[in-house]
């Protein structure tokens, strides 16, 4: 069945489409309500994303075991994020988590709940694990606030983006540089049928009820992929930074860790995530999926946008994944129609590239290259090299 937040009856309601469908776009002034949530005074619906929990005293052992997260003492109200990988290192599923000391709690997209949940049903064996999917009993509501939960709050997950984490790492600048320092993001879990009065009590406080423009916008101004936008199924976490918040290093093993390990450890991901300002002169923007080409709109097809938003600053922006050997001062087009169907209007639009992963692929806590160890690989810092995957 289809998801209908009842905060869409609101006047002014926009819905969203996409992987954000089922709750508002915007509620009749996308820029102001941007601006409020900029400037921490907003609270967007978010209601369309599935929550699952999970009970039982060996769950925090349990997951700490299969997946890419450090998570076997995480203390209560201690918010983290991890990845089921595939046995290649693919990306399948990424997960914010919170533990409240007694039941672990994930927030995900809605149509990764199914799938996640059968997979963990399988990898139970005789774990002492109750996995309960409750997105039609719980709710996130998103604010920015950079606080964890306390024990008189309902379960919150904050986002703890862009810093890196203990066992993380990153492919772009320190957290204090990061274009992400000053988003401050959570999502706090209720009561499917408290959502509105939650809502009503922050707008009560003088808040301004938000859209997911205003959170899209946000989000690509912060570089911070999402598993709906950005992840593919070829993508490997390093191509997106995201071994900042998602990834621990040095613990045991799990599936997909020799790929984590030797991407890290070799460096070269086969592409990276970049931000396009993209030229908004034809009052018309491309929309997600659209061609990244080199050299022009008639140049080499080297990648695909992911998200695009307008920003209430800088004007129409988007995230996008590009080949690594991308020269970082390419001349870029996107390429891509506008609409849907036999009548969609195709429009190319010049894209200025700003850097997110750098071009060599090379983490900032890289071991140090001890001189050529296989053919084709090149000491650290050096360029030619190619991937490994």
């Amino acid at each position: 069945m289809t998801y209908r937040s009842p905060l869409l009856n609101r006047t002014g309601a926009v819905a969203a489409s996409g992987p954000d469908a089922g709750v508002a776009w915007h509620y009749g002034d996308p820029v102001a309500e941007q601006r409020a949530l900029a400037r921490g005074g907003a609270v967007v619906d978010q209601s369309h994303l599935g929550v699952v929990r999970l009970t039982g005293r060996d769950r925090l052992s349990w997951l700490h075991s299969i997946t890419s997260q450090d998570v076997e003492h995480l203390a209560p109200r201690t918010s983290t994020e991890l990845f089921v990988l595939s046995p290649q290192g693919r990306t399948e599923h990424a997960v914010a988590l919170v533990d409240d000391g007694t039941s672990t709690w994930f927030i995900t997209e809605r149509d990764h709940v199914e799938p996640l949940v059968a997979w963990l049903e399988r990898m139970k064996f005789m774990m002492r694990v109750e996995i309960t999917d409750v997105t039609d009993s719980y709710a996130a509501i998103g604010e920015p606030v950079d606080a964890e939960g306390t024990e008189t709050e309902p379960v919150t997950w904050r986002d703890a983006w862009p810093e890196v984490v203990g066992g993380g790492t990153r492919y772009g600048p320190p957290a204090a540089e990061h274009p992400g320092a000053d988003r401050d993001w959570r999502l706090v879990l209720v009561p499917r049928e408290q959502l509105a009065d939650a809502v009503a009590e922050r707008e009560a406080a003088g808040w301004r009820l938000a859209g997911t423009w205003a959170t899209e916008a946000l989000r690509v101004e912060a570089w911070r992929p999402r598993l709906a936008r950005e992840v593919d199924d070829r993508s490997v976490p390093h191509e997106l930074d995201w071994l900042r918040t998602a990834v621990h290093l040095h613990k045991g093993c799990y599936r997909g860790q020799e790929t984590v390990a030797r991407v890290h450890n070799l460096g070269r991901p086969p592409r990276r995530i970049v931000m396009l300002h993209l030229d908004g002169s034809q009052h018309v923007v491309p929309e997600a999926g659209a061609e990244v080409r080199r050299d022009g709109p008639d140049g080499k097809v080297v990648g695909h946008v992911t998200t695009v938003a307008r920003h209430h600053e800088l004007g129409p922006v988007a995230l996008a994944v590009v080949k690594r050997n991308v020269p970082t001062d390419a001349t870029l087009a996107v390429v891509g129609p506008v609409g849907a169907g036999e009548d969609a209007e195709q429009i190319a639009v010049a894209a200025a590239q700003e850097v997110v992963v750098p071009g060599e692929g090379v983490s900032a806590d890289r071991p140090a290259a001890r001189g050529e160890t296989m053919r084709g690989l090149s000491p650290r810092g050096t360029d030619g090299a190619q991937s490994l995957l």
